[in-house]
């Protein structure tokens, strides 16, 4: 049979998708969605902005240092010295396709966040950042001859190559049927794993598909165990839960407890700006006591709020709540994965014909913990470095083989799921609860098969499990001290046949 060569095919339409969809021209792109474009996508919910070191008081330099440090030892220098080289230039792209950053006179209306020694964060009308971006880059991409959109087409498996490597994905298409995508490249932007959590503020269907799909093709699963906890999510009881973007605390809002006391100055010198981990902890300890957290902004905002942070303004509003007289009921919430599939600076994963962008990768950027506002910025340069490795890229002729469909889990079975993420491997962890996680991922797949959720959970909480140690997003309440020589998780499929159950690795074997 005489081999094909494919197009580049992507998977996923959030910030990261769409900047290498874009950027890969003139090469031919399918891009699927998975959700109708500009729905199922993070970005969309993405509140504060995109930090870039803009401002004359700042450098490239001190954005990257801010990075390292925010990552608790676990950051790959060059990709946090790239991204901060990169990101004024990528602030200034993105505002000529469209993007509505706000300006004072010429200069750039910025924000400062939690970690930032500098007021750096690009912002759209206080918290209209992700929204805005992605209409720009949606207008975009509907107007590019070389990107073929199939909307609503979700994939289900990656193809393997019969020599080796990936060969493309099976897709299903909006009303359910199958279908076998070759390409001799396939980019992985599917975004994050909140959804296996109970509070998450990211789409819930977003459960880590990416990495188990990834994994089977022999993809190495880096650093799973860090998950950002946002500290003030809105607690009304929505799913996902609405978020209070931490631009307000860099406005001046405060946290508060019942009775309206600060907490935050006693724990940490930079009080509510402090880094998000340690505010995170915070919070949950806050309400774990029964004392209760509230963000206040009727002093740092007031009366201004709908028209500076009309999302937040709304969303407390369908709680009943006017954050101009009231304090805001806030929890923290599964926010971002700083782990992923591990990748190099361009996006390779090691896995030939397989690529991954965004926050479903892993390239050493975030480390332990994420620096605020650097998660659009590593979509945007590390998507067009992949785009523009793709577009230098040999033809690569490829021959598929079959792909399976992995079972997917009941409501019922998901939402078991996602109660025990919160309570085992949330914002503190330890040995037993990590060990009572397992065991109820045993006890679903046992019912329910290898779903894709179980085996991104089973990674996280075999992630954790072995870190022995605090730092950054993970905090061992049975290891509350940082070791001295911090490295890297590194996972594979058969990694988890050491965990208390093999049924995974026997079932993609």
């Amino acid at each position: 049979m005489q081999a094909v060569t494919r197009p580049l095919l992507i998977l996923g339409a959030g910030i990261a998708g769409l900047w290498t969809a874009l950027h890969a021209a003139p090469r031919p792109v399918i891009l699927l969605t998975g959700a109708p474009l500009g729905r199922g996508s993070s970005t969309a919910w993405a509140q504060g902005g995109v930090a870039a070191a803009l401002a004359d008081d700042d450098a490239p330099a001190l954005h990257a240092a801010d990075t390292i440090a925010a990552g608790a030892g676990l950051v790959d220098e060059d990709a946090a010295r790239l991204l901060a080289e990169a990101g004024p230039g990528e602030i200034e792209d993105l505002y000529a396709l469209g993007a509505p950053f706000e300006k004072d006179g010429e200069a750039w209306a910025l924000s400062r966040e939690a970690a930032h020694s500098r007021a750096r964060v690009a912002r759209v009308k206080g918290d209209q950042a992700g929204a805005g971006i992605l209409a720009a880059l949606i207008d975009a991409v509907r107007q590019a001859h070389h990107i073929e959109l199939r909307e609503g087409w979700r994939g289900e498996a990656l193809l393997p190559a019969r020599e080796r490597g990936c060969a493309g994905v099976l897709a299903r298409d909006p009303v359910g049927g199958l279908h076998r995508l070759e390409a001799a490249d396939t980019v992985l932007a599917t975004g994050s794993l909140g959804g296996l959590y109970a509070v998450t503020t990211t789409p819930w269907t977003s459960q880590g598909q990416a990495l188990a799909m990834a994994t089977k093709l022999g993809a190495v699963i880096r650093d799973p165990e860090f998950v950002q906890f946002h500290p003030t999510a809105i607690d009304i009881g929505r799913d996902p839960a609405p978020l209070a973007t931490e631009a307000l605390r860099g406005e001046g809002a405060i946290l508060i407890d019942r009775e309206g006391r600060r907490f935050m100055p006693d724990i940490h010198p930079d009080a509510e700006l402090a880094p998000r981990d340690i505010v995170a902890r915070a919070v949950h300890r806050q309400i774990q006591s029964g004392a209760g957290a509230f963000l206040d902004a009727r002093a740092a905002v007031g009366d201004t709020f709908p028209d500076r942070f009309p999302a937040v303004f709304r969303a407390c509003a369908s709680g009943r709540i006017d954050p101009r007289s009231q304090p805001i009921p806030v929890a923290p919430a599964a926010h971002y994965h700083m782990g992923g599939i591990e990748t190099d600076l361009d996006g390779f994963t090691g896995v030939d014909g397989l690529w991954a962008v965004g926050e479903c990768a892993s390239n050493g950027l975030h480390g332990a913990n994420r620096l605020a506002s650097n998660s659009l910025l590593d979509g945007l340069v590390f998507g067009r470095r992949a785009a523009q490795r793709l577009r230098e890229a040999a033809p690569r002729s490829i021959h598929a083989g079959h792909g399976a469909a992995a079972p997917v889990l009941p409501d019922i079975a998901l939402q078991t799921l996602r109660g025990a993420m919160a309570r085992h491997a949330g914002v503190e962890r330890d040995k037993t609860g990590l060990e009572a996680l397992l065991a109820v991922v045993d006890q679903l797949e046992t019912a329910h098969g290898p779903a894709s959720a179980l085996i991104a959970a089973r990674f996280v909480a075999l992630g954790a499990l072995r870190r022995e140690e605090s730092r950054g997003g993970h905090h061992r309440r049975d290891f509350p001290q940082p070791q001295a020589r911090p490295a890297p998780t590194r996972l594979t499929l058969a990694d988890l046949a050491q965990a208390p159950a093999n049924r995974i690795l026997e079932a993609a074997e």
